[in-house]
């Protein structure tokens, strides 16, 4: 599941993920029928329009074994808002049967092919942001920090308030841009604290709005989405 804003913007944050996927032995497909998974319309208030998403992003996936987001975000709204916006009876069904299948990156790592070691060296300090969604809506936290600990060489330093929202939202930051320009000042002051070299995420929103304002403050971190930043180091990929 490639999402919409790396389709946009973050095709090899996608294309990363897949050789990852497959340097583990995964066998991959990419159903070119799939569509937005309809958060931004449920977001704004819009159900009817998040529901037609839905449908036509259920039945592109409706043959996959399970389906890897590279995004928290999007695999959430998979997870926790697609059975609901059908009623009882076979739409929501096939909605609860896709949720149960749906995992973000490192969360398939972790708890699906049960990951515990990588053929990764990477001699930096580095930190991670936690999006919302990831750390909220699927509890993700713990696997992605096992991930890097599992790197020779890295000095994996904690973020500062690291449950602290970046601004971005999505809409949040085009309706709310003081608010949102206050937040991500606060994450770049988290960010400058550990003085780490690389600050790593599960979503590229988060991390375009940090990169951005970080490149602002002329501040010389490497912002990288954790897939690419794996990529990279990973061995045969």
């Amino acid at each position: 599941m490639i999402t919409c804003l790396g389709d946009a913007l973050y095709p090899a944050v996608g294309e990363s993920a897949v050789k990852v996927l497959r340097g583990l032995g995964v066998t991959l497909d990419f159903p070119a029928g799939q569509t937005c998974c309809g958060q931004p319309a449920f977001n704004s208030g819009y159900p009817d329009e998040a529901r037609r998403s839905a449908r036509a992003f259920i039945d592109a996936f409706a043959d996959s074994q399970y389906v890897v987001s590279v995004s928290g975000s999007c695999a959430a709204m998979v997870r926790h808002h697609y059975p609901g916006l059908f009623p009882e009876g076979p739409a929501r069904r096939r909605a609860e049967a896709l949720a149960a299948r749906t995992f973000e990156f490192s969360q398939f790592l972790v708890d699906v092919l049960r990951v515990d070691d990588l053929p990764i060296a990477y001699p930096a300090a580095a930190t991670m942001h936690h999006s919302c969604h990831t750390l909220r809506l699927l509890g993700v936290k713990d696997g992605p920090e096992r991930l890097l600990d599992m790197v020779d060489g890295l000095d994996y330093r904690p973020l500062p308030r690291a449950q602290d929202c970046c601004g971005f939202g999505g809409t949040f930051a085009v309706k709310h841009a003081p608010i949102s320009e206050a937040m991500v000042a606060d994450k770049c002051a988290a960010v400058a604290e550990t003085a780490a070299q690389v600050l790593v995420s599960m979503d590229c929103g988060c991390l375009m709005n940090i990169g951005g304002a970080l490149a602002k403050r002329g501040s010389a971190v490497r912002v990288l989405p954790l897939p690419l930043f794996l990529k990279e180091r990973v061995r045969g990929t």
